[in-house]
């Protein structure tokens, strides 16, 4: 009797490999209470040594911040409670926890899934995700928060794993964050940092720049290019990695909707209306615009884009829950609230050692001396050409990992690149495009993103109590690495056509504007 030997490919075993290593990471919590101990350690050789390094931006020397000194024990005991309360992420989560959790409680997402996915194609639903994900990005970081637990409930209601489904959210959320069809705010404000770093070459009285436009045609394409990726491995390695879902199906879709039931769905739909409508109007009319340009970039709309959403919830949950009977009184509504907020307890943990840690490395600048030695070193390294190229976007996919900020590594390497490259006869925007393009795909993978975390948490307290980090970040990998290869073909491509990367923003420079 032969036996038969399953044969594991090199792919599986480099994964399963990280899988186990990842796994055996101490919980989140206690993750970074210790890298907090390793990045003060860090801190304290690094000023014994005298570490510095010169600020392209500013022209000023960089010291590491001695942790264990007078300032260091100041700035701890000054901000030890502002680290945790202002973490950036914690509010955020918190808020659209609330107002996910009060629609789910109330039978609003049962139904409106029940009566949305019945007859929804499981093949073509990844890929619908995915493009919401990837224009996710007008709302900023809200779309890490909200596209990832709405695309494991999506995925529950076409009678598919919902792991699956948050996998699909998270990765299109922040694989395609610099991609979209639209201008967004990134756009305006990467743009303002380039031409800071173009008058670092030609002098502060330069007229030449960039505008919010610059990289808008490579960055349409790229949508559809991130889609394409992230719907055909979710459908073809993710799940198939994940495997069945073993879990309670929370969504029958083939349960009828009751009279009461759609009686609530029409109610709410006309208050999603109305609401819509007066946001609509706030805009056009001045209260919510841009109240220089009158447009909707930099406007009080997309400032407060967070509290209108939740209100969006709010609204059309309270009237469902009212309609059905879920809602009786107040009292109901508060202890939804309370529910909600007890739900997130790990990640409430985890935002407390994570602040902590995330404040260290800014306080002791070695995030800024990891940007500006990543630079210096690309220069000295004198690539030219598509070498030049690929070496940009491996370098900020590294200091990526470590600093999750687009517009304060961008706010480090521009002045360095952009007077560099331009000297090379490149277009700023072309410049931009390539750090971009570095910028995006790891933020999926980058181990200091708290979105990382909540997703993680999410996935714990709903779906897998037993998911682990490694098993986490081991599904993510394969999708980022196609996604990030895919990206640079494309930028190849695009550069050898010669294809401006959007309005008057061609690959290289204008006769005329370098003396």
């Amino acid at each position: 009797m032969e036996e038969k030997v399953n044969k594991v490919s090199m792919t599986e075993r480099f994964l399963g490999s990280i899988e186990r290593a990842c796994n055996k990471l101490p919980s989140p919590v206690m993750l970074f209470m210790y890298l907090f101990i390793i990045i003060a350690v860090i801190s304290w050789i690094a000023s014994l040594c005298g570490l510095a390094l010169t600020n392209p931006a500013t022209g000023k020397v960089v010291t590491v911040r001695n942790f264990f000194s007078q300032e260091g024990l100041n700035w701890l005991l000054t901000s030890f409670v502002k680290n945790f309360s202002g973490f950036a992420s914690l509010g955020l989560v918190l808020t659209m926890t609330v107002g996910i959790n009060l629609c789910e409680q109330v039978g609003l997402v049962d139904a409106l899934l029940r009566k949305s996915t019945g007859g929804v194609n499981g093949t073509i639903l990844p890929y619908v995700i995915a493009l919401i994900g990837t224009c996710g990005n007008l709302a900023s970081d809200t779309c890490s928060v909200l596209v990832p637990p709405l695309g494991a409930l999506a995925f529950m209601g076409a009678g598919r794993s919902p792991i699956v489904g948050m996998f699909c959210g998270w990765l299109s959320a922040n694989l395609g964050f610099s991609a979209n069809l639209f201008i967004a705010g990134t756009d305006s404000l990467l743009a303002g940092i380039t031409n800071t770093s173009i008058k670092v070459l030609l002098g502060p009285e330069a007229k030449f720049e960039v505008d919010s436009a610059c990289n808008w045609y490579f960055m349409f394409a790229s949508t559809w290019l991130i889609t394409l990726v992230v719907g055909w491995c979710t459908n073809h390695l993710i799940e198939k990695r994940v495997g069945p879902y073993h879990g309670e199906m929370l969504v029958d879709t083939a349960k009828p909707l009751t009279d009461l039931e759609r009686k609530g769905l029409r109610k709410a739909g006309v208050a999603l209306l109305v609401y819509v409508a007066i946001i609509v109007v706030g805009i056009y009319t001045g209260p919510l615009a841009n109240p220089k340009t009158g447009g909707v970039i930099g406007s009080l709309f997309l400032k407060g884009l967070i509290p209108l959403i939740l209100f969006m919830f709010l609204i059309c949950g309270i009237v469902y829950g009212r309609t059905v009977g879920a809602i009786k009184s107040e009292r109901d509504v508060s202890k939804i609230f309370t529910k909600a907020m007890g739900s997130m307890a790990s990640f409430i943990a985890f935002c407390f050692t994570a602040g902590q840690f995330t404040a260290l490395f800014g306080w002791t600048n070695l995030g800024v001396l990891l940007a500006i030695a990543g630079a210096d070193f690309l220069k000295a390294v004198n690539f030219t050409g598509v070498p030049m190229f690929i070496g940009i976007i491996i370098l900020v996919i590294f200091i990526n990992l470590f600093m999750t900020s687009g517009s304060a590594k961008w706010t480090f390497l521009g002045p360095v690149l952009v007077p560099m490259l331009m000297l090379m006869n490149y277009h700023p925007a072309w410049i931009q495009l390539l750090y971009r393009i570095g910028d995006s795909p790891t933020n999926a993978l980058s181990p200091v993103s708290p979105y990382l975390y909540m997703c993680l948490a999410l996935v714990n307290e709903k779906y897998d109590k037993d998911m682990k980090l490694g098993t986490f970040i081991a599904n993510c990998i394969p999708t980022i690495f196609i996604a990030q290869v895919a990206w640079i073909i494309l930028a190849v491509v695009w550069f050898f056509a010669g294809w401006p990367v959007g309005p008057g923003a061609p690959l290289h420079l204008p006769t005329g504007i370098l003396p």
